[in-house]
């Protein structure tokens, strides 16, 4: 095989597995190496997270190991950054301590393979070689698999409508095609072209995200093309402006239809001939830069109303996708909502059980007029305000949502009331009994079977009792 480059990210200066691990590689492969502590430089976010996610992009390694300490589990948002920086590339993690299901989950989504030391040359070579076998850039076929479960695993959603629309992703993401993206507000639009550019040959290249309706109709010029220093009064240094920021990668224009028909008429031209030039500059500069947009308008009547250019229009809608609103994709609701809970619970450090089946039915009862958007504020939000082991219906906090009782609304306080007393009375019962659950159903004279089942309803860990009893 010949000689690759690997990436070697140490997150954990203070232990010795980043040397070792260095030394190892080093008599085999040509090595770039970065070391950053955890706590501080690369933190939960912040420039830290930017950071590594910078060098992880500009990286033209073939794989990256990252050398994690016992603090990893609170930094998920820098995985999930470093692993989108790095698509399509085998990323290997090597920790010295992690429970089993941290490990799995971490594999589900973001790391290839593991080691744990102690690490060897014997026990460590092999399986570089193995994946960059796998990974080979010669062929595209080995690792697109690959590449499109990085760009999608946000895309959450079986329903058909949502399927066929992002089915198509993979597909246009191989073209340099200008996208259109429509939608209601908080349906996932700006999702689906970042997994657009991470699924295209762009992805090692800069995308750059811009709210067309917070631009100032006076600045837009400016933002977009930058300019030289002395351009006006106050230039003191030259700007670069955000297409050059997203040379060789993806310009994503959201809320399009906020543009003026003046911003319009500049943005035309530059869709028409790749071509702009900076404020004071007296040449004109090519760009390489993809452009996807959004809106979500209904296009047409916007283009019937005099609000959207008709020629803007068709340069923009190459090809479009429509993205469903949430309230036509209900069977999606319990699945996003189990999907957000998962995310904030590992954010927040917390082992939870999940959400009850009567607060996913208060969910899916609702219109969600904030689309996905809105379901993983109200989910982030319940999971932040209660201390209990699961999110519970009344943990639910949506508008107008009480205005009125359902009719089942007795029923429904009487099993609450009933699913706390058990619950409560398990809990003394084992408390009394010291956890031995034998014990626990004479004295409750309940068939021993059957005060299982009811521990095992509530999600009782029994052990808590026990340790309890023993520190005593």
């Amino acid at each position: 095989m010949r000689q690759s480059t690997l990436l070697l990210f140490d997150l954990d200066p203070e232990g010795t597995s980043g040397g070792v691990l260095r030394a190892i590689l080093e008599a085999r492969f040509a090595v770039e190496s970065h070391r950053r502590s955890l706590q501080t430089d690369a933190g939960v976010g912040g420039e830290g997270v930017e950071e590594v996610a910078r060098l992880a992009a500009a990286s033209e390694a073939r794989m990256a190991f990252l050398v994690l300490p016992g603090a990893a589990r609170r930094a998920q948002g820098l995985l999930q950054a470093f692993r989108a920086s790095f698509a399509a590339r085998p990323v290997m993690l090597v920790t010295e301590e992690a429970e089993p299901e941290e490990m799995l989950e971490w594999l589900r989504s973001w790391a290839d393979d593991f080691i744990l030391p102690p690490l060897s040359a014997g026990n460590v070579l092999p399986r570089v070689c193995r994946l960059l076998e796998a990974a080979r850039g010669d062929d595209e076929e080995l690792y697109q698999p690959l590449r499109e479960k990085l760009g999608m695993r946000h895309l959450v959603g079986q329903s058909p409508a949502f399927v066929a629309e992002i089915s198509k992703i993979p597909l246009v993401a191989k073209c340099d095609a200008r996208i259109l993206i429509k939608g209601e507000t908080g349906t996932g639009k700006e999702l689906c072209a970042r997994a657009i550019h991470y699924l295209s040959p762009r992805r090692v290249k800069p995308f750059v995200p811009v709210n067309c309706g917070a631009l100032p109709t006076e600045l837009l010029e400016n933002e977009l093309f930058g300019h030289e220093r002395g351009a006006y009064t106050g230039a003191a240094t030259s700007s670069p402006g955000l297409i050059r920021e997203a040379e060789g990668g993806t310009l994503f224009l959201d809320e399009i239809d906020c543009l003026p028909p003046a911003a319009q008429v500049k943005l035309l031209r530059f869709l028409q001939e790749k071509e702009y030039r900076q404020l004071g500059s007296a040449r004109s500069r090519r760009a390489d830069v993809r452009v996807i947009s959004a809106t979500n308008v209904d296009v047409e009547r916007a283009v019937a109303e005099g609000k959207l250019r008709r020629d803007f229009y068709y340069r923009l809608n190459i090809v479009s996708l429509l993205l469903p609103p949430l309230r036509e994709r209900r069977d999606d609701i319990e699945l996003l909502a189990r999907h957000f809970f998962v995310k904030y619970a590992a954010e927040a450090g917390r082992e939870l059980n999940g959400v009850s089946p009567r607060a996913l039915r208060k969910l899916s009862e609702y219109d969600w007029p904030g689309n996905v958007r809105e379901l993983e504020h109200v989910v982030e939000r319940a999971l932040a305000l209660t201390e209990r082991d699961e999110i519970r219906a009344e943990d639910i906090n949506l508008p107008g949502a009480s205005a009125a009782p359902s009719p089942d609304s007795f029923r429904q306080a009487k099993a609450r009331a009933v699913e706390q007393f058990e619950k409560q009375y398990i809990r003394e019962m084992l408390t009394a009994c010291q956890g031995n659950i034998t014990r626990a159903a004479q004295v409750a004279k309940k068939d021993r079977r059957a005060f299982w089942q009811l521990i095992q309803k509530h999600h009782i860990d029994v052990r808590e009792f026990k340790t309890a009893t023993l520190a005593h």
